[in-house]
């Protein structure tokens, strides 16, 4: 299929491109994981286990959601005080 016929459906909200898409190379840039083994208090498990519960969601999981919203904070945090000096 040519660019601009592509170009042409993608602009079209009616017309769905994912059919024209090869998703089995596709792969998110800075994604690849590495297995880590972590401790934690059974207290924290529990809590963890409960809230991941509450949302619908396995533990490891929440904890990933939780890490991940963290580094994002201190990252903004970072480039929020570089841009105020």
């Amino acid at each position: 299929m040519k660019a601009k016929v592509f170009d042409k459906k993608f602009d079209d909200d009616a017309v769905d491109i994912i059919d024209d898409l090869d998703l089995s190379t596709i792969k998110r840039s800075n994604q690849s994981q590495r297995r880590v083994n972590v401790d934690f208090p059974v207290w924290m498990i529990e809590s963890l286990d409960k809230e991941a519960s509450r949302v619908g969601v396995t533990r490891q999981s929440i904890i990933k959601v939780w890490l991940a919203e963290r580094l994002e904070d201190i990252a903004a945090n970072k480039a929020l005080q570089r841009t105020s000096r």
